[in-house]
């Protein structure tokens, strides 16, 4: 079972303007060959997820600009320490993911104050070391967040400290 999110009409921009897209922002950085990998990790599980659609949103302009993506579901995410060894098919997934990619992207909403449980749950399955292989280490992170009439920014300043503390190259 694939927890990959389908992207939904990946070449929909209705609010895009073509006359100040530059599509190949990296032309004279070589080829992107194979393109970059990016893996998106959202922080809710609601029908109507804000937070989702805004990865969603990424993961088209990501896709657009010649990256190859892919949008983890957490919906079957167990908490941490839950099954000994981290023995879940969901988590092994998830860090097959990781070690996949070569940047990730983080949206959270703020839920009191903070990241939500789902966010936190899906940064606590990637360990800083894996049997050799650090599945977050020397990754861009570009990190995002969601409000509901709040104007804080408590949710990008503690994934952006998460993405440092996990050895990434952290841009908010």
């Amino acid at each position: 079972m694939s927890r990959l999110r389908t992207l939904p009409d990946p070449e929909h921009f209705p609010a895009l303007r073509p006359e100040y897209l530059h599509r190949l922002p990296a032309l004279d950085l070589g080829e992107l060959d194979p393109p970059p990998r990016i893996l998106l990790l959202y922080g809710s599980l609601r029908d109507r997820s804000f937070s989702r659609l805004a990865t969603e949103e990424a993961a088209r302009l990501l896709q657009l600009f010649g990256c190859e993506t892919r949008i983890f579901d957490p919906s079957d995410l167990p908490p941490p320490d839950l099954f000994p060894y981290d023995d879940h098919p969901a988590v092994h997934e998830l860090r097959e993911h990781s070690i996949w990619s070569e940047g990730q992207v983080w949206c959270s909403p703020e839920r009191h104050g903070q990241i939500t449980g789902i966010m936190k749950a899906q940064i606590d399955h990637l360990p800083l070391a894996m049997k050799g292989v650090r599945p977050t280490q020397g990754r861009t992170l570009a990190v995002m967040q969601v409000n509901a009439g709040s104007q804080s920014f408590n949710s990008v300043n503690s994934l952006r400290i998460l993405g440092r503390w996990m050895r990434m190259i952290t841009i908010p």
